[in-house]
């Protein structure tokens, strides 16, 4: 009987640890939107550290758009197109009082699509702007509907998502990202310093399982002092 005593608070030990760990986890969360992404002059994207309608490209730039879920700006996904502006502007001559921007526009896959919303082919358009145009007034002269929230935030390209706004998938009511990308950045360095590691059970989280762990010593040695 006391030795099934001390298994019993071994097991319990053992789920509350797990439980608590478990709670860690659960706390992180994806959101779904629209990142801007700005070519780097070869083949490859560069997350964008200000917004679209701040950032007022060169003739000859690429810019990005990728709609996808993604719980911060260190994992979120890339256009799955290479920023090609030869090959995106092949066809548009150029104009005298004009600049030609390159732009991918990727409405990502069946996964990140909201429910009931299936998403468009990934597109390529060279927008020919005005030379003091942002990146929103070229992507708006290629791909409208545009639809922003009171905040300005990009919410849909071409229509599409037809609702919502970097909403949370887990269906909790956590703000949305910043419309500054720049400051999306910041944030999450500063979760990551928060955390330690960046990626590790946070120093709450650690805390509560050191708890757990001093109280199911202190019950198994009770049990053993009563035999």
């Amino acid at each position: 009987m006391r030795r099934a005593s001390g298994t019993a608070a071994l097991l319990l030990l053992a789920g509350a640890v797990l439980a608590v760990l478990g709670a860690g986890t659960a706390q992180a969360a994806g959101y779904r939107y629209w990142s801007f992404w700005e070519g780097d002059g070869g083949k490859s994207w560069t997350y964008a550290t200000q917004g679209p309608s701040v950032v007022r490209p060169d003739d000859g730039a690429v810019q990005g758009f990728r709609f996808s879920v993604s719980e911060d700006s260190q994992d979120s996904a890339q256009p799955r197109r290479a920023p090609d502006f030869g090959a995106v502007c092949a066809d548009t001559p150029a104009k005298d009082g004009r600049k030609r921007i390159a732009l991918v526009i990727d409405p990502g896959t069946a996964a990140d699509a909201p429910d009931g919303e299936t998403p468009p082919a990934l597109r390529t358009a060279c927008a020919q702007v005005a030379p003091d145009a942002s990146a929103a007034e070229a992507l708006a002269s290629v791909a409208k509907p545009l639809r922003y929230d009171d905040s300005a935030m990009l919410c849909a390209i071409s229509g599409y998502p037809r609702a919502g706004c970097g909403e949370q998938t887990d269906g909790s009511s956590g703000a949305a990202p910043e419309q500054s990308q720049d400051q999306a950045k910041s944030e999450d360095q500063d979760r990551a310093a928060d955390d330690g590691q960046g990626g590790g059970p946070s120093a709450g989280v650690l805390t509560g399982v050191g708890a757990v762990l001093a109280l199911g010593v202190a019950a198994v040695l009770r049990a053993r002092r009563r035999r």
